[in-house]
């Protein structure tokens, strides 16, 4: 099945580039042109990727994204005119998995939602079923799905990719920038603060009290690991 992505953004000569370069890899391409339009889209079909502007007409890249993150997880890239750290952080806040900054090459775009797709699609094809369990929070690997004393967390495939890396290495210590390398690669261009972000919503998502974690701990001055008790 062609890989499903929407394409977001009020400069038609961009999303027309973008459209044709991802069509030509065999990948199916919805686009829109404003916030709105966006959001209705992202409401009636799961995207593998979304690739969304942060500057749109009638509703913010940042807006969108805080709506689609009410009730869907799929991967979204930001795009962002803008060279300040602040714009690239706030996406993060709102739930975007990656940004990237323009003017971009479509070579790095295309990348980009490569390797998005391969992280959160990574265990969809593997026929052993992979749960784990912790005190009221389980983990369905094999789905990309946790849940909460039986309530489904929605977690951004950033944030499942971290927490799959802790739980599976229980009580080992990493580094902010060992999980920047491990989760977002080598060639990220964003830096520590990302991580910490990422951690910090995770906590408010499956921490019963985020200030004091039970699951994901900071060991100061070193980085973060996920504490098993049992």
């Amino acid at each position: 099945m062609a890989k499903r992505v929407l394409v977001v953004d009020d400069e038609k000569l961009i999303v027309k580039g973008i459209r044709f370069s991802l069509e030509q890899d065999g990948m199916e391409v919805d686009c829109a042109y404003d916030g709105e339009e966006a959001l209705e889209a992202a409401k009636k079909k799961e995207y593998d990727v979304v690739l969304l502007d942060v500057m749109l007409p009638k509703l913010s890249g940042f807006e969108v994204c805080q709506q689609i993150r009410e009730f869907s997880s799929m991967p979204i890239i930001m795009l962002t005119a803008k060279g300040d750290d602040m714009d690239k952080i706030l996406g993060l806040e709102y739930g975007a998995d990656d940004y990237i900054t323009k003017p971009f090459n479509i070579l790095e775009v295309k990348a980009r939602i490569k390797a998005i797709m391969r992280r959160s699609g990574k265990n969809q094809n593997n026929d052993d079923t992979k749960t784990v369990s912790y005190g009221d929070l389980k983990i369905d690997c094999d789905n990309r799905r946790v849940y909460i004393a039986g309530k489904e967390v929605n977690l951004t495939a950033k944030e499942f990719d971290l927490l799959e890396l802790l739980v599976f290495n229980p009580n080992k210590v990493y580094s902010r920038e060992h999980l920047l390398n491990i989760v977002w690669g080598y060639d990220y261009p964003g830096d520590v603060r990302t991580v910490d972000v990422h951690i910090r919503r995770l906590r408010e998502k499956i921490e019963s009290n985020p200030s004091e974690p039970k699951y994901i701990h900071t060991k100061w001055g070193v980085g973060y690991f996920f504490q098993n008790q049992e």
